[in-house]
């Protein structure tokens, strides 16, 4: 069954330039606000609707924190790929991993399970916070 076309809307234009402003994970609510305050007509609910048809169209990364916020950025890797996140300064990475795509695989299958779909993040401290962790003292 074929997929309905996705609908290119003045909010979702709106939302897509928005997200090209963001170099780094914004909450649904800080993309809000960034429309607002560049007079962009679009409510909080069709900012979290747009951003979810983005994921399922795979045109936006979604991380969720600790709390479960879903945050939410513009794709640089085009193909299923996975994250290194830095638990200091939130910096990511988009990361191949070969290894887990085999392994996501296997388990569905020992277990009868078809079309497998996964997401994984690591979190850990990237080296430039490392770095200003040793600088001051601290380690990291």
């Amino acid at each position: 069954m074929a997929q309905p076309e996705t609908r290119v809307t003045k909010q979702r234009l709106d939302l897509a330039e928005a997200l090209e402003q963001v170099d780094d994970f914004a909450t649904a609510q800080q993309l809000h606000r960034w429309l607002q305050e560049a007079q962009k007509k679009v409510s909080l609910a069709t900012v979290y609707r747009l951003l979810q048809s983005m994921a399922d169209d795979g045109l936006v990364d979604v991380l969720r924190s600790g709390d479960g916020e879903a945050r939410f950025r513009r794709c640089i890797t085009e193909v299923h790929h996975h994250h290194l996140v830095c638990r200091v300064c939130s910096k990511t990475v988009e990361v191949m991993a070969p290894s887990v795509e085999r392994w996501a695989a296997r388990v569905a299958a020992e277990h009868d399970f078809s079309d497998p779909e996964h997401t994984v993040e690591i979190y850990g401290v990237c080296a430039e916070c490392r770095a200003a962790a040793n600088a001051s003292g601290a380690g990291a």
